[in-house]
């Protein structure tokens, strides 16, 4: 796509986020089925997110709490903190990385969909800004439940990490949790480049929208209407379990500020607070 393209995308983008719920306009053939544009300030709404909480993946430095995501200003803030908190779990020489750490050197916020919404297929939308400093690693991803990770397909809408932007679908590999990665590596640096800014600094103080167009057929993934990665999704059967489809069942949404990690960096040398500011996240699906 080329410069211009990427302007009217953007500009488009921008006109969007100004207009209120009522006044949402998708492309022809698209129905709104849900959103959230985090208007109001104070805690998210509890009909639409759960929080994680504590020690959850990855082996990740942070412990995910309540309080660090918040509505303020018309945005969603999953706020990143360098400060200690004990571990209530705790059990000295326990082989659980969860109990084996007696405190968490930072907190953070992860909300998530389930239990309470779910889809299958639909065209998937964010609007942020993200912080892209060492050790920080945002997320906007999607789950299933219908069995254990990896078998129950993951979507990585928008990740980021160590310089790189990511598009990715993980499902199972003939080895007992772990996954076949169909994924997208695309430097930040790169982006920037052709968005004629002047750094990757200039790029991250920005607001960007991200986009899954999902369906029977294919997944593919977007960043301000540029494509990233498309998956087959008749090819991502799962290579033990069930041999399931993953990405024909539904899926939950993900939105999530984690820090190191097995890949988000070292965060020693980042000054702290850190945000992930989320302006909507909508979902359609084809009338």
């Amino acid at each position: 796509m080329d410069a211009r393209a990427l302007s009217a995308v953007a500009l488009a983008a921008a006109a969007c986020a100004c207009a209120g719920p009522e006044r949402i306009v998708g492309e022809p053939g698209w129905k709104l089925v849900w959103h959230d544009e985090f208007s109001g300030e104070g805690p998210v709404d509890e009909r639409d997110w759960v929080h994680e909480q504590g020690f959850v993946r990855n082996q990740e430095l942070q412990w995910y709490a309540p309080e660090n995501a918040r509505r303020e200003e018309g945005l969603l803030v999953l706020e990143a903190r360098r400060e200690r908190r004990a571990n209530p779990s705790f059990e000295p020489g326990a082989k659980d990385w969860r109990r084996a750490r007696e405190f968490a050197e930072f907190t953070s916020g992860s909300i998530k969909t389930r239990g309470l919404h779910e889809w299958l297929y639909g065209r998937f939308e964010l609007r942020a800004r993200i912080d892209t400093r060492a050790g920080l690693w945002p997320a906007f991803w999607t789950v299933g439940t219908a069995r254990p990770w990896p078998g129950c397909g993951e979507l990585d809408i928008m990740e980021y990490f160590r310089g790189t932007l990511l598009a990715n679908a993980a499902w199972a590999s003939p080895k007992p949790g772990a996954a076949v990665w169909d994924d997208s590596r695309t430097p930040l640096a790169t982006l920037a480049r052709d968005d004629g800014d002047a750094d990757v600094a200039a790029w991250s103080s920005r607001f960007h929208v991200w986009r899954m167009d999902w369906d029977a057929e294919r997944i593919r993934f977007f960043v301000d209407g540029r494509l990233l990665n498309e998956v087959d999704v008749a090819r991502a059967r799962n290579e033990s379990l069930d041999r399931a489809l993953p990405f024909r069942e539904p899926q939950h949404v993900i939105l999530n500020l984690a820090i190191g990690g097995t890949s988000g960096g070292d965060p020693s040398s980042t000054e702290f607070p850190a945000r992930f500011e989320v302006d909507w996240v909508r979902v359609w699906q084809r009338e």
